[in-house]
């Protein structure tokens, strides 16, 4: 599932793009992924609207609307925006003013789109964790104080904080070199301080390479992302350390694989 750098990538190239575009058409190809409200109410209320701005909390797009309005969209396991678009495997199509089209691909239909009224009050919102890089590192190390949840799952925990997933849970704590295995509250303060740094390191330096191309993940030129080439730990089951050139394990937490070096992490 793309995590915070992958929705901020694609959050940043449509500001670049559709930003004051108006909607001339939609065409739904797949209703499955209009959660709310019908199809045939989505298309119709959408035409003739103009993007105002483009917002990303957590793992959702939001694209702010000229009546007030919101589009939210959550791409899920294999959500993809793509333009410019036109391809018949669309589940959703927006038409733009300059001729061009929006295309919303989602190979295994999990994704998410929503016109709301007031995106602020949809449950997915409201029950969101900090943003990372909201955080201050007095607020992160009293968090961290209070929980006895095994390190890893607890930084996917969206409630906790927001945007962090499989994939970069793992790469901050291989760079923070902390054992995904231990409970939270057990951290040192030194280990805190490197966890919180890394945190903020990592999802900038992978926003500035456009994400993690896993699986169906690519940018909205269709393009995939350059971060995979930093990839430390996840997926690199059996393969040497970089740093130790021990081997790199994988275990079960949570239903997720976790990926770390057992002799760098403790």
């Amino acid at each position: 599932m793309p995590e915070l750098p992958e929705v901020e990538t694609i959050k940043r190239d449509l500001q670049k793009i559709i930003l004051g575009k108006k909607i001339l058409k939609v065409s739904v190809n797949n209703p499955m992924v209009i959660r709310e409200p019908s199809p045939e109410v989505f298309k119709k209320s959408l035409k003739g609207l103009v993007i105002k701005n483009i917002l990303r909390r957590g793992k959702l797009l939001i694209l702010e609307l000229s009546n007030g309005s919101a589009l939210t969209i959550h791409l899920k396991m294999t959500g993809q925006l793509v333009y410019p678009g036109g391809f018949k495997n669309s589940r959703v199509a927006f038409y733009l003013s300059g001729g061009k089209i929006l295309d919303f691909n989602d190979q295994r239909l999990f994704g998410d789109l929503r016109l709301v009224d007031d995106w602020g009050k949809l449950k997915f919102i409201q029950r969101l964790g900090p943003e990372p890089f909201d955080l201050t590192y007095s607020d992160f190390k009293d968090m961290l104080s209070k929980k006895k949840t095994k390190i890893k799952p607890l930084l996917m925990d969206q409630s906790f904080i927001s945007g962090i997933g499989n994939l970069y849970a793992a790469e901050i704590l291989f760079r923070a070199k902390i054992d995904p295995r231990r409970p939270a509250q057990s951290l040192t303060v030194e280990e805190k301080e490197a966890l919180y740094k890394e945190t903020k390191k990592v999802l900038r330096s992978a926003i500035t390479y456009g994400g993690s191309s896993i699986d169906d993940y690519v940018r909205l030129s269709g393009k995939p992302g350059n971060y995979l080439q930093f990839h430390r730990v996840y997926g690199r089951e059996g393969k040497p350390c970089f740093v130790c050139k021990g081997l790199i394990s994988r275990i079960a937490q949570g239903g997720r694989g976790t990926y770390f070096c057992p002799k760098c992490q403790k």
